[in-house]
């Protein structure tokens, strides 16, 4: 940990309950003490304390992950001030277009999708909000990496670059060329580097200077690729990005 203490290994423990329960989907304590290579009745003891806290429920012997999970999500994303601002501009912005539209923010040195908002001819990719993807994978994080401290910058690239698909750039010098480019126009377009088939234009959201995140339009890569839709869509996501930004300075 960053100041020096040691952490609590049960608080450890019971996250890796979690995961091992959202990996398989539900799961009864000897299957968990398996995957986690403790007796069973450790197992045990985890499952029935997490059950207590109302995250893990007990539905016939097998412990599944509860929607309080969901819950506790939906109250982090309508706490924060970004999508407060953002939420109706990302409707209008869906509607206008018929794509997906999206709102990143960055934590960890990853890209987390704060929200989204589905047009008539959005692509069905299973995206959501709270997921989280490399930041030099897709536009809507390289514009956040561009825009952050070069120290932060250096420290999240020096982590590694991952490997989402062929396309995905995983050469530091490549990488930080195009982050360059980026800062110059003010935006980052990309396709295929994410997920094969789809395209993504994003821009940087900053209040009085200070860098709060992005938002991008996401849609097959064929449209993407065309020029002049292309052009069409950084137009109306910059105007959208200039509301927010209004909304969150004045909140009106």
């Amino acid at each position: 940990m960053t100041d020096g203490t040691p952490p609590m290994n049960s608080v450890l423990r019971a996250f890796d309950v979690l995961n091992v329960l959202w990996e398989v989907n539900g799961a009864g304590p000897s299957e968990v003490a398996a995957q986690m290579d403790v007796p069973k009745s450790t197992a045990h003891v985890y499952l029935r304390t997490l059950r207590e806290t109302g995250y893990v429920v007990n539905d016939g012997g097998e412990y599944q992950l509860s929607h309080r999970f969901l819950t506790t999500g939906s109250r982090i994303k309508h706490r924060n001030s970004l999508f407060q601002a953002a939420e109706a501009n990302l409707q209008e912005l869906a509607m206008e277009t018929g794509e997906l539209v999206t709102l990143v923010i960055e934590e960890n040195g990853r890209s987390v999708i704060l929200h989204i908002e589905s047009g008539n001819r959005s692509l069905e990719l299973g995206i959501y909000s709270g997921m989280i993807t490399p930041l030099h994978s897709n536009a809507t994080g390289k514009v956040i990496l561009a825009h952050l401290s070069s120290d932060r910058t250096d420290e999240i690239i020096d982590e590694g670059l991952e490997r989402r698909t062929e396309e995905t750039i995983t050469d530091e010098e490549t990488l930080r060329a195009e982050l360059e480019t980026v800062r110059e126009q003010g935006y980052a377009v990309d396709w295929d580097q994410q997920v094969k088939g789809m395209g993504l234009i994003g821009a940087p959201i900053s209040i009085n200077g200070q860098l709060k995140g992005s938002a991008g339009v996401v849609c097959p890569t064929g449209r993407i690729k065309d020029e002049t839709y292309q052009h069409e869509l950084l137009q109306k996501l910059e105007g959208m990005v200039d509301s927010i930004t209004i909304k969150y300075r004045y909140g009106t």
